[in-house]
């Protein structure tokens, strides 16, 4: 009843406005007002009935009306629509009238109106809704919609479903930068939007790569190519798409790969998946193959699992596949099986490989399993003569021009080289090459390039490379130069190559780039002060507090530095650190405080143990606060400085229901004179028994109060605790009452 109650409602403002541009336009005479002839609806009017409650085709035709009329109140009725989401039948009516426009001869004038409500039927739950509106979504050029659908899929407090639903969106687009998203999204934490990417790219025909580093590399490649030549990729792969489709069109009819997903989920114990596995990778269609092959994959990397070994001989099989994409998927499955003895059939299959994408895959597969059956512990072995003709081809690839190639090469030579087995010289030489092969991209803009090999190199000098001694006197030099360089992540690996070598001389090369433009960077430099820093390093990393990436990191490292610090670097920047100015939290400054405490001595304790009591009673931590200002009351020399604190203390002992300190206080008082009602501790004390506050437990301070010993001239005294016990019990009569 309410949705139809805001359908009619935009119904009467149109018949109203339009009611008001006639009255507007001739004022109505005594004879118009008594003969007033019944007017007929207007195109628009008919058109908003159309849409709230016509059939499929009404609907759509006057949604097409509508989005072409120069009525304001046609356009905002379409806006309405897809914002409020009442009526299913009339937004996907909107929807479909946008996928159109682009074929119409008349322009939509501020088309760009329709972009967030747009945006927000992705959120829809309902599936036809959800993909009318990622269609309509393409309409608009990347340039104005994409930042927006970036913002939502990445944002992980949105509902799963709308990122989803964005996922659709961002497929639907023959864009470059809508790809390197879906790649992005791969290595998304949520598992339903990673592998809604990763099947949204495989949809596109654009690989998915096997980890987060292959990633990079493809989108590196995309950003190499340029947008011209990825839409020219890009429809190359849909023609050919479209062509297997066409082809395969009967064998898929039915859902085939969904049902088969369905019985492998079904199947519970790991021996009959083995079998079910087996059996789907011999199928004679690529399709099946390709899925059994991801299934297989997806059982590998899941944490402490472990394929049948009975799956080793078909894996195997398929490097050789005639397909293109089982070969590539073999080569990502076998990257992750160590306990399959795969190197000699990789090793044959690359020398015989005539695609350059799968050749790559192939020879990183053969990287892998060379590594893995070099490992002291490893089961598999294979002869020393793989490993030297891998070798071979990493060098191969490290000086092809190709990027990727190179990259490829420089991640297989780093695995190998870290390892034991080589002679000396042999290290050595290939160490040269790294460093020559870096040497040779000075002038190369690809800084994504020279990053991989710098890093390949910072890798080779960390302490658990076999050669790292040999690979820190071939590359220190390199890492400094590369402080320099334009590229974020150049610096950054070198960063992590000195570091590697020696922290000490590292941070003092470094502290110059605390406030280089990379975040990355700027976090390094903080860490390592904080491992190997000195008070020298304590001015830079304050000006860091407050910031938000940076703050904390930034206080953790000085607060290590200042543990190894003497007393007077404490008390100078214990001052500074809790004054008014500081950009330190009150958490930070009382953790700062407490570890003053434990160090210092004398007067520079008594200031601290003042601070935190004051830090305490700032941020309602009264009973904290009640034990450092009772120990300021204890150090109080004279008379008018217990005074001073005794009140402060008072309040806190009340607030925290600490009744044997506030005794204490209280017994000192009636040493010298006997209950005053213009006393302010009295005072005090008389005003919590009379209204106490929400949380409060008088019950305690009376308690602690009736223990006091006091001398025999204290009548008033007395009288007052008695009237403070009698409006106790009398509350608690009346609580019962109740």
């Amino acid at each position: 009843m309410g949705r139809r109650r805001s359908y009619l409602a935009v119904l009467t403002l149109l018949i109203a406005c339009r009611q008001l541009c006639i009255g507007a336009e001739k004022p109505a005479s005594p004879a118009d007002t008594n003969t007033a002839p019944v007017q007929a609806k207007s195109d628009d009017e008919v058109d908003v009935i159309a849409l709230l409650q016509g059939s499929e085709e009404e609907r759509l035709k006057a949604a097409s009306a509508m989005l072409f009329s120069d009525n304001p109140l046609a356009r905002k009725t379409l806006l309405d629509v897809l914002r409020q989401g009442k009526n299913s039948a009339a937004r996907m009516a909107v929807c479909r009238a946008l996928i159109q426009t682009p074929s119409s001869k008349d322009l939509v004038k501020n088309k760009d109106d329709f972009i967030a409500p747009l945006l927000g039927v992705l959120d829809t739950e309902l599936e036809d809704e959800a993909q009318l509106a990622a269609d309509a979504t393409s309409i608009f050029e990347y340039e104005k919609i994409g930042k927006l659908l970036e913002d939502t899929v990445t944002d992980a407090s949105r509902p799963v479903r709308t990122r989803l639903n964005v996922i659709r969106a961002l497929s639907r687009r023959p864009d470059m930068m809508a790809a390197i998203q879906l790649i992005r999204l791969v290595d998304d934490s949520d598992k339903q939007v990673a592998r809604a990417s990763e099947e949204a790219l495989r949809s596109l025909s654009i690989p998915v790569g096997r980890d987060a580093q292959t990633r990079e590399t493809i989108i590196s490649e995309l950003k190499r190519k340029g947008r011209n030549e990825f839409l020219k990729d890009w429809l190359i792969r849909q023609e050919a798409q479209i062509r297997l489709m066409r082809n395969d069109l009967e064998f898929w009819r039915g859902g085939y790969l969904a049902a088969l997903g369905k019985l492998y989920g079904a199947v519970g114990d790991d021996a009959a998946k083995g079998v079910f596995l087996d059996e789907h990778l011999r199928s004679p269609k690529a399709e099946v193959r390709l899925w059994a092959l991801e299934r297989a994959y997806e059982w590998r990397v899941a944490p402490g699992a472990k394929l049948p070994e009975k799956l080793g001989p078909v894996l195997i099989s398929l490097i050789s596949d005639p397909d293109k994409a089982v070969r590539l998927e073999t080569a990502a499955v076998l990257s992750v099986m160590g306990e399959i003895n795969s190197a000699q059939s990789l090793l044959a299959q690359l020398e015989a490989e005539q695609d350059d994408e799968v050749a790559t895959e192939l020879f990183g597969a053969l990287g892998d399993a060379c590594y893995i059956a070099f490992l002291p512990n490893s089961t598999i072995k294979i002869p020393v003569e793989i490993r030297q003709q891998t070798l071979e081809w990493a060098e191969k690839y490290l000086t092809d021009p190709a990027p990727a190639k190179a990259q490829k090469g420089a991640e297989v030579m780093r695995k190998l080289l870290g390892q034991d087995g080589l002679a000396p010289e042999e290290a050595d030489n290939y160490l040269a090459l790294l460093a020559s092969t870096y040497g040779g991209l000075k002038n190369d803009p690809d800084g994504t390039l020279r990053g991989e090999l710098l890093n390949a190199m910072a890798s080779l000098c960390s302490p658990q490379s076999v050669h790292r001694a040999r690979a820190r006197k071939q590359f220190s030099a390199l890492f400094e130069a590369a402080l320099s360089d334009k590229t974020d992540f150049v610096r950054e690996v070198a960063a992590d190559g000195l570091i590697y070598i020696d922290k000490a001389y590292a941070l003092g090369l470094l502290r110059k780039l605390a406030n280089d433009p990379s975040a990355i960077l700027r976090k390094k430099v903080i860490a390592l002060a904080g491992e190997v820093g000195g008070k020298d390093d304590l001015d830079w990393l304050s000006e860091k507090l407050g910031l938000n990436a940076e703050g904390e990191p930034a206080w953790q490292a000085m607060l290590k530095i200042l543990n190894d610090s003497d007393a007077a670097t404490w008390q100078l920047w214990t001052d500074g650190l809790t004054s008014d100015s500081s950009k330190l939290t009150n958490d930070q400054k009382i953790a700062l405080l407490k570890a003053a405490e434990a160090v210092g001595a004398g007067e520079f304790r008594s200031d601290v143990r003042k601070k935190l009591a004051e830090l305490y009673y700032a941020t309602g931590q009264f009973e904290a606060a009640a034990d450092y200002l009772g120990l300021q009351y204890e150090a109080a020399k004279t008379e008018q400085e217990k005074e001073e604190i005794s009140s402060r203390l008072s309040q806190a002992c009340l607030k925290a229901s600490k009744g044997e300190p506030l005794a204490g206080l209280v017994e000192d008082y009636l040493s010298k004179a006997d209950f005053d009602p213009n006393d302010a501790l009295m005072q005090s004390i008389n005003a919590y028994f009379t209204q106490p506050p929400a949380g409060a437990n008088p019950a305690a301070i009376l308690k602690a109060l009736e223990a006091i010993t006091v001398p025999m001239s204290r009548p008033k005294w007395q009288q007052k605790l008695a009237a403070w016990k009698a409006g106790l019990s009398k509350k608690a009569e009346a609580a019962k009452a109740q």
